[in-house]
């Protein structure tokens, strides 16, 4: 879709156009393993490391939180590129709250993460098989668990196990998922707050538990990490 002003495209600009097609078509083809194989990415080397990893996401956050963002990789280039393949160098594991964008609070951009988003972080399947494909099939050396605080799901979770309350539909589910880690030794927004943290370790464990993580894991070429995401300050903080 052209933007206002912009000039209509004649036949050698329609040219470019198929050429460019044809380049990344050929790309994909000669790697054999379709649209999800791994490129060169647009500006130079990814982090190829966990610790590499971690430090670009605490520099990303660094310029969130302190207003100096620098929105990268959304250019024409990139853009182009990216039709031929990705390369994310983290999985980010987080909460769907409006509030809490991974590519906004690590300061990323178009092909940097691979974000999986439900509710409180909870677990299951598809999770757990989108989780995976990032790491078996694209490589990537960093997952993080992400929460954050005032977490709706984990409040609802806990209100209702004080309460013996049945949530509707399909959020009784997401509650099930997280009453197991609710720190019943805290009260009221102290408890909210401690089953934030204590869910994040939770997901956190059962990740690295999984058998095809754990030898990535044992070996250095994967790291799962928990964090928390705080609302007031915008910062990342790892959790132990």
């Amino acid at each position: 879709m052209r933007t206002p002003g912009e000039p209509h495209p004649g036949p050698a600009s329609s040219r470019r156009t198929l050429l460019l097609a044809g380049v990344a078509s050929a790309t994909l083809t000669a790697a054999g393993t379709g649209p999800a194989a791994a490129t060169d990415p647009p500006d130079g080397p990814r982090p190829a490391t966990p610790a590499q990893a971690l430090d670009a996401l605490t520099a990303g956050n660094r310029r969130w939180r302190t207003l100096h963002q620098t929105h990268p990789h959304e250019s024409r280039s990139v853009r182009v590129s990216l039709g031929a393949g990705q390369h994310p160098f983290a999985v980010v594991l987080g909460c769907v709250d409006s509030r809490v964008p991974p590519e906004l609070v690590f300061d990323q951009g178009l092909g940097d993460l691979l974000t999986v988003r439900t509710a409180g972080e909870v677990l299951d399947e598809a999770v757990l098989g989108s989780v995976a494909f990032g790491v078996l099939e694209l490589g990537i050396p960093l997952v993080v668990v992400l929460g954050h605080a005032s977490c709706g799901a984990v409040r609802a979770a806990v209100e209702a196990d004080a309460s013996g309350e049945r949530l509707p539909a399909h959020i009784q589910y997401l509650a099930e998922q997280i009453t197991p880690y609710i720190d019943r030794t805290r009260t009221g927004d102290a408890r909210v707050d401690a089953t934030v943290d204590a869910q994040v370790r939770g997901v956190r464990a059962r990740l690295a538990a999984e058998p095809d993580l754990a030898g990535r894991i044992a070996d250095g070429r994967l790291a799962v990490v928990g964090a928390r995401y705080a609302l007031d300050t915008q910062h990342v903080h790892r959790l132990a």
